[in-house]
């Protein structure tokens, strides 16, 4: 048996709990090159506890609605930001954390324009991208040691559009 959970939009506030929201929202914090150029400054807690943090490149393939989901993952050693490298929103994830497992599961949908920032040891589901090329520039921690930790859900759930 399935449990359906409906997608949300991705906002500031609803996702705070689990990380930042990066977009341009706002004025911008200062203006630069020239005049041409509005800085959003340091819009994400990036927190690694060993290693540093490094850039990667993600190419998910596209998923399609109502998603099953069986399983939930963490990185307990650093926080993971995944950004779009087009123009397309993309499904977010998350649960809170209960007694070291998953909680019940929201989902976000983002909007052109907005990336992520996970915290450290946030439950969240894999790189959803609903549309190609589902190409993503991800921050994360790079060091030794184990920094996944997996879930699988004895029931999954079911995302569903709103």
């Amino acid at each position: 048996m399935t449990h359906p959970i409906i997608i949300q939009p991705l906002t500031h506030d609803a996702f705070a709990p689990f990380g930042d929201v990066l977009d341009t929202s706002g004025e911008a914090d200062m203006i630069i090159n020239q005049g041409k150029c509005g800085r959003y400054h340091d819009r994400a807690t990036l927190e690694f506890t060993q290693g540093k943090a490094g850039i990667s490149l993600f190419k998910a393939e596209p998923r399609t609605l109502p998603l099953e989901l069986e399983m939930m993952e963490r990185h307990p050693e650093g926080s993971q930001a995944f950004i779009p490298m087009s123009e397309h929103g993309f499904l977010i994830v998350v649960a809170p954390d209960e007694d070291g497992q998953p909680g019940t599961p929201l989902a976000f949908a983002s909007s052109a324009g907005q990336a992520i920032n996970f915290h450290r040891g946030t439950w969240h589901g894999v790189l959803t991208p609903l549309c190609e090329p589902g190409l993503f520039a991800v921050v994360d921690r790079i060091g030794p040691g184990a920094n996944l930790q997996e879930h699988w859900f004895d029931s999954p759930y079911s995302i569903v559009p709103d």
